[in-house]
């Protein structure tokens, strides 16, 4: 196993803890959850409903992937967790699935939480490959 290498993403929004964007490790790439913070305003407010907060956490991986030169394409799995699990589940669903062919989405987990930080509804890890 070679040693990992760490990535801070420029133009990914800023960790809300101390963390990299992702690690990578013999070809596989572990983004950190997302979260739906915009990049170029770390202090700005959250979006209103899961259907934005969804957008804008998959656009902000799509960030940190294309950083490394990747994209959704290397998406192997991922890991949804939501705060309101019931009420989000199928908004959530409708966004998610707009940014992956329908016959290549990628394994899938999806938590319901308690509580995520900047008190966002929706975060999102995946895992990739090279």
């Amino acid at each position: 196993m070679t040693a990992p290498i760490f990535h801070m993403i420029e133009k990914a929004p800023t960790p809300v803890g101390p963390f990299c964007h992702a690690t990578e490790v013999d070809g596989g790439v572990f983004l950190t959850g997302q979260m739906p913070t915009d990049p170029k305003d770390a202090g700005a407010a959250l979006s209103d409903g899961i259907e934005a907060q969804t957008r804008r956490v998959m656009d902000n991986l799509i960030l940190v992937l294309e950083g490394m030169s990747l994209g959704l394409q290397n998406v192997a799995s991922v890991r949804i967790f939501l705060t309101e699990f019931k009420r989000a589940f199928y908004p959530m669903n409708d966004v998610y699935t707009s940014y992956f062919p329908k016959e290549k989405l990628p394994s899938r987990t999806c938590i319901g939480v308690t509580a995520l930080a900047v008190d966002a509804l929706v975060e999102i890890d995946v895992i990739a490959r090279r």
